[in-house]
């Protein structure tokens, strides 16, 4: 049987990132907290952490581990407060898995109508690459999968891709950046720094051919899997970065960044992955409705 007192001591320690940080606030020696860890992996025989200079970093397992305990420790809080009396009705929980590839703006637009359904909802959110969210799809662990894609063929994974929609890319710069471009749009992108989304971006091929089609040949100045990170270096100035053109207003706003041109010759996908071949999960619907007639709407076609 789990011993929920080793779960506990792993869980502050996986927070924490280091023993030593786990243990003050446990109130345990560093020696002592060290044992009850080894105790637990000897226990379940697997190996939860693995040490990166000062710090101990998650195996697979281990952020397996960690994301059902998180999950158990919310259940128990949540009896807790009904046994209270302070929680008549319970809300039931709604894992999502985000793509890191995924602009945040996006997640945030497409998942806002599961929190307006009738039934009171959870949302739990994950952030990781597509591979490992499906894996998570593929055991239950999360009830749908946001990313730029669909889930790709090949897979031993049993889900189904349900499209959201499709926008054009917008790019944007620093208003001194900006300035220093020659010529209009697209030609002020040859020579000038950009910032791409990397490998694992669906983005990444279509607007490769693009700027060849183009015959224009920026700098290449940064790749980033996260599309926060990108707009950040952006924001900075570093270089012109790209973004799905409905989110305009707000890179604009929030970054601090003017809008050079677009195109919808590239296009960002969005996809909602779930074990349902058709929708039924009440939660995804209202995110798929809510997509198809309200983001993607005045863009479509």
């Amino acid at each position: 049987m789990l011993n929920f007192k080793h779960l506990h001591y792993f869980h502050a320690v996986a927070k924490a990132g280091a023993v030593n940080r786990a243990a003050e606030k446990l109130h345990l020696t560093p020696q002592t907290l060290s044992g009850q860890l080894t105790q637990f992996e000897q226990r379940l025989g697997v190996t939860l952490f693995r040490r990166t200079g000062r710090r101990l970093e998650l195996t697979e397992t281990g952020r397996l581990a960690l994301s059902y305990a998180e999950e158990l420790f919310q259940v128990g809080a949540e009896l807790e407060e009904v046994l209270r009396g302070g929680q008549e009705e319970r809300a039931f929980p709604f894992r999502v898995g985000i793509a890191d590839v995924v602009p945040k703006s996006i997640a945030h637009r497409l998942l806002a109508p599961a929190l307006t359904l009738p039934e009171a909802v959870r949302l739990v959110c994950r952030e990781d690459r597509l591979d490992r969210l499906l894996a998570e799809l593929a055991i239950h662990r999360l009830d749908m999968v946001l990313a730029d894609r669909p889930m790709p063929p090949g897979m031993d994974v049993k889900g189904y891709s349900h499209p959201l929609g499709e926008c054009g890319v917008a790019f944007f710069a620093v208003p001194e950046l900006a300035a220093r471009l020659p010529g209009g749009f697209p030609e002020q992108l040859d020579a000038a720094p950009l910032l791409v989304p990397g490998e694992d971006s669906a983005l990444r091929a279509p607007l490769s051919r693009w700027l060849e089609r183009g015959n224009l040949r920026p700098r290449i100045v940064g790749e980033f899997d996260d599309s926060a990170l990108m707009k950040a270096f952006g924001k900075a100035g570093a270089g012109v970065f790209p973004a799905p053109i409905v989110t305009r207003q707000e890179v604009e706003s929030q970054y601090g960044v003017v809008w050079l041109g677009e195109t919808k010759e590239i296009k960002e996908r969005f996809f909602a992955i779930s074990v349902e071949r058709h929708i039924v999960h009440p939660a995804v619907r209202a995110i798929s409705e809510g997509a198809r007639g309200g983001l993607f709407a005045a863009d479509a076609g």
